[in-house]
Parts: C-alpha cells; sequence; structure tokens
C-alpha cells in the first residue's frame, strides 16, 4: 500500500486495520517521522561512541556539566488524580484477552506493552492498536469458547509502553526509510484514543523505555510537544513514566527529571533490563562479570543503590518512584512451593514499600492481592511522596560495586534454556512466556545471552574448577536442546522443532560473535513477519 505522503505499508492488510491505519493517521506518522528520525538516529550513534569510551575504560559518573540541574529547586507539573495512587501495576503485551484480564485484575495501573513483552510482528502490533483502541472505548470483549471476556465497571488506568529508540518498523517506511518502532506504537495510539481518553476522564499515558541519558529525554519532550500542537491538545496533556533500566540513566535521574518536567509523573526501576544494561556496557571488562542470574536480586548492593536512588531523587522532584517486577507465576498443581514463592514476593515488596516506593510491578493477575496487601499495610497513603529520603546519600561507587561472581554450571544451563525457550516462542510470534514459574520477556532473554558471552568471553571459572568456553557452552546448548525437545508440556509456541533449532542456533551465533550485540532482537527481527 502506497499513500500519496511517500508512506508506504508492506505488511499484510487484515481486516479493521485500515481504521488504524487511516490516510490521517499515516500522515501524523510521517511528519513525525520527519521531524525527528534525524534526531533519533544521532542518539543512536552517540550511544555507539559512548560504547566505544566504556569499551576502553571510561566509566560513567553524575555530570558535572549539570551540577546546577541537580542541585536546584525545581519540581515536576502536576499529577493527574488518576495517576496519584499506583501502588501495584500489572503489564503485559496488547493481545486482547490479556488487556481484558489486566485491567480486570484489581491493580491500579496496567502497562500495555508494545516493546519486551510483545514479538513486534505486523499482526501484534496493529492488532494490538485495534484492542488498546476497543479498551480505551471500554468495547474490547472476547469469546474464546469456554468463557466470554469484557470488561468490569472498574478498571486499571492504561498506560501504554512504545517501542525503544533502537527499534525500527520494516513494514511501515516514510521516504523510503523504515520509520522509528516508537512512533508507530506512540503515534497510532495518541493519534486515535486522545479525545476518548480526555472524554472519559483520563489522559494519553505512557511507558518511556531504554533511554541512556537525558539528552534522549529531552526528544521524547519535544516529540510531546510537537504532538499536541498537531493534534491541538491542551499543554502537557501527555503524561509519561521513565523505566530507568540502563545504568548509564541512572547516572542522570534528576537531568532526565528535568528534561520531561511537564510531562513526566514518576520514574520506574525496570531491574531485569538494568541487569543487563549492567552487563552490556560494561563487557569488555572482566571485573563487572555477574554472578548467576538468581543471585542478582534487589537487595544485591547494586541494585539497591539504584532502588534508593530513584526513590531519592523522585520524591525531591515531586514524582512517583515505582518498584520492580515479581515475574513469579502462581504454581497452582503444588502448593508449597506456590506458598514459598509469594513469600519471595511478599518479602520483595515489603522491601519497596518500606524504602518509600509509591508502587510496584506484577507479571500476573494471580500476584495482584500479594502486592496491594503488603503496599495498603504499609503504605495506607496514595503515595509516599512525602518520604524524601534525606537520610541516605548514594555514590557513583556504589552504583558501580559488583558482587562477587559465583558461576555454576546449573546456573550456565538454565541460562542456555531460558535463551532458547524465550527466543523460539519470541519468533514464533509470543514476546510474553512462562519458563520454570517466572514470566520470560525480552529483557530476561537478555539477561541470560549476556551472560554466556560474557562468562565465555572472560573464560570465567565454574565452581568445580572448569572454565567456561565456546566448546563447553556449544556442548551445554546441545544437551538443554535436547531436554526442551525431550517435554512435550513445554509452552506451545517454543516446542516447534523450526523454531527451536532457529533460536539455538541464534544463541551460538551471539555467543561465538567478538563484539557483543547490542540487543538480541535486532538480530532475530529479520525472521519474523
Amino acid at each position: 500500500m502506497t499513500s500519496p505522503h511517500a508512506t508506504h505499508i508492506t505488511g499484510p492488510m487484515e481486516p479493521g486495520f485500515d481504521t488504524v491505519l487511516s490516510q490521517e493517521a499515516l500522515q501524523f506518522i510521517a511528519d513525525m517521522t520527519r521531524a525527528f528520525r534525524p534526531r533519533v538516529e544521532q542518539l543512536l550513534a552517540a550511544r555507539e561512541i559512548k560504547q566505544r569510551a566504556l569499551d576502553a575504560g571510561q566509566r560513567p559518573c553524575f555530570p558535572k556539566d549539570t551540577a546546577a540541574i541537580r542541585q536546584g529547586s525545581w519540581r515536576v507539573h502536576t499529577i493527574p488524580p488518576d495517576l496519584l495512587n499506583r501502588r501495584v501495576e500489572i503489564t503485559g503485551p496488547t493481545e486482547r484477552k490479556m488487556i481484558i484480564n489486566a485491567l480486570n485484575s484489581g491493580a491500579y495501573v496496567f502497562m500495555a506493552d508494545c516493546e519486551d513483552s510483545l514479538a513486534p510482528t505486523w499482526h501484534n502490533i496493529i492488532n494490538g492498536q485495534l484492542n488498546l483502541r476497543d479498551a480505551v472505548n471500554r468495547t474490547i470483549r472476547i469469546d474464546t469458547g469456554d468463557k466470554p471476556y469484557q470488561l468490569n465497571p472498574q478498571t486499571a488506568t492504561l498506560l501504554v509502553r512504545p517501542r525503544g529508540w533502537h527499534l525500527l518498523e520494516k513494514h511501515l517506511r516514510v521516504d523510503e526509510a523504515e520509520v522509528p518502532g516508537a512512533f508507530v506504537d506512540f503515534g497510532l495510539y495518541l493519534f486515535h484514543n486522545h479525545a476518548e481518553l480526555k472524554r472519559r476522564g483520563t489522559g494519553p499515558y505512557f511507558y518511556l523505555p531504554k533511554l541512556e541519558g537525558y539528552l534522549e529525554a529531552r526528544l521524547w519532550n519535544d516529540v510531546f510537544q510537537w504532538s499536541e500542537q498537531r493534534l491541538g491538545l491542551t499543554s502537557k496533556t501527555i503524561k509519561c513514566t521513565v523505566l530507568i533500566e540502563t545504568i548509564l540513566a541512572a547516572f542522570e535521574l534528576d537531568e532526565i527529571l528535568f528534561e520531561l518536567k511537564d510531562y513526566i509523573v514518576g520514574l520506574n526501576c525496570g531491574r531485569w533490563d538494568y541487569i543487563f544494561s549492567f552487563i552490556k556496557k560494561f563487557n569488555h571488562d572482566p571485573a563487572f562479570v555477574l554472578p548467576d542470574r538468581r543471585e542478582v536480586t534487589m537487595t544485591t548492593p547494586f541494585m539497591r543503590a539504584y532502588s534508593l536512588l530513584v526513590i531519592q531523587a523522585c520524591h525531591r522532584r515531586g514524582a512517583l518512584a515505582i518498584g520492580g517486577m515479581a515475574a513469579q507465576i502462581p504454581i497452582k498443581n503444588d502448593p508449597a512451593a506456590n506458598a514459598q514463592a509469594l513469600a519471595k514476593v511478599r518479602m520483595d515488596k515489603e522491601r519497596e514499600a518500606s524504602d518509600g516506593h509509591d508502587g510496584t510491578w506484577v507479571a500476573h493477575p494471580g500476584l495482584v492481592p500479594t502486592a496491594l496487601e503488603v503496599f495498603n499495610r504499609l503504605m495506607p497513603t496514595a503515595n509516599n511522596l512525602e518520604r524524601l529520603r534525606s537520610d541516605i546519600e548514594i555514590t557513583e561507587q556504589e552504583l558501580l560495586t559488583v558482587p562477587t561472581a559465583h558461576i555454576t554450571e546449573e546456573g550456565l544451563r538454565y541460562n542456555l534454556s531460558v535463551a532458547i525457550q524465550y527466543i523460539a516462542a519470541w519468533l514464533g510470534g509470543n514476546g510474553c512466556v512462562p519458563i520454570n514459574h517466572l514470566m520470560e520477556d525480552a529483557a530476561t532473554a537478555e539477561i541470560s545471552r549476556a551472560q554466556v558471552w560474557q562468562w565465555a568471553k572472560h573464560q570465567c571459572q565454574l565452581t568445580d574448577g572448569r572454565k567456561i568456553t565456546i566448546d563447553l557452552v556449544e556442548q551445554l546448548l546441545a544437551d538443554e536442546l535436547s531436554k526442551i525437545f525431550s517435554h512435550p508440556d513445554q509452552t506451545a509456541s517454543a516446542r516447534t522443532g523450526h523454531h527451536l533449532n532457529r533460536a539455538a542456533a541464534l544463541v551460538a551465533e551471539l555467543t561465538r560473535s567478538p563484539q557483543f550485540e547490542s540487543f538480541l532482537t535486532l538480530r532475530a527481527y529479520p525472521q519474523i513477519n
């Protein structure tokens, strides 16, 4: 499909897609792309330059040239009433049944995800926009044959997470170049829903992923301003929460808040991507090797330091600090194991509420009651904004303190198995996969494959004395692939032999690469439709 304004759709037009991909909506995205794509490209080039500096030994610090911003007494703009109480948030892809269940879950916020938990097939992206539009209009429903699903009278507040700056949408081109995926996700949702959201007393609210510094936040600020002017919206209608899920962003929290101060209402501790970023940014340095994935928790010193710093920075500026994800899934057939898993979730949420977080994330509706009980008990008010945490002082060194690396064969095998199963599911169109009673998404798969690369790169030693070499990784990779094939109860999309073999080949390819691949999804994206 070619439009008069040099916008080309290369994906198939399924029923209903034309109502989302209208000429007016495409013109809005095309104009946004022409206005801001050069800056996206400049920022991505700046990321590469920064990575080369880190590879050469440079380490992040609190920028000297923005000290005045950190020392100033400014605050962010007013938070809308329906975003003041965010004690429990649930996340998930823009799949129809998921949207209904999440909005009905009892959580205060649902983050509909166009990014890490959504495999970006053309069908998923555009069908997701249809689902979001129906959710905003409260007409969304589905009948699976076993049960009809529709919205309850009272539902969670809806936020949408567009893709990060690094991801392009290959099925939509403007002036012969692929459009940034963020503009597709943000632009379509805003264009089609801003009027109905206003009519219903809410607004276009977004989660912004994977920012690596304040200049990337500045770009979003300018996109917001441009969009409001173009659509005739009242200034500061758009509101956003920024995920702090890169190590570089942790050194520029005040600056990110400042750049977006007219639009931002909070920061979120995106713990899984943050761990991945820690590995990625210092991948050349053997001093930054992390232990088994299961050992890196929010009580690990560098993670706890970042969490506390987010609270302090947010509350000083009048913004909310949202805690991290509980990825556990209820274990229905094992009450003892389920009780143990819920106890871990409860302990994690008690730490967050006690520290001063204003809310937390869960991945499954079954965890909402546990998280709610904790925050209702420990945070009886709408939020913790009055807790300024002036009693703490987080240093640059604390943000970079590396825990002792205990690496086991079990941990190596676990990473390989998760990476194979998740990538196979992703290639099959599913970006949110239950594995070993945890909800895995792209961020957790990134940790798994990144650790394997890091351990092999530096020939780290297992606790049994063996060195981790490419040969050992490929031996264990083949073994784990065989185990997955032998278990018929694996996730249906990951059972397909073609996807599993492609996934294992990709893990091997990424591990053998002399240079660390910045995102596995960039390498895998050409293989999906």
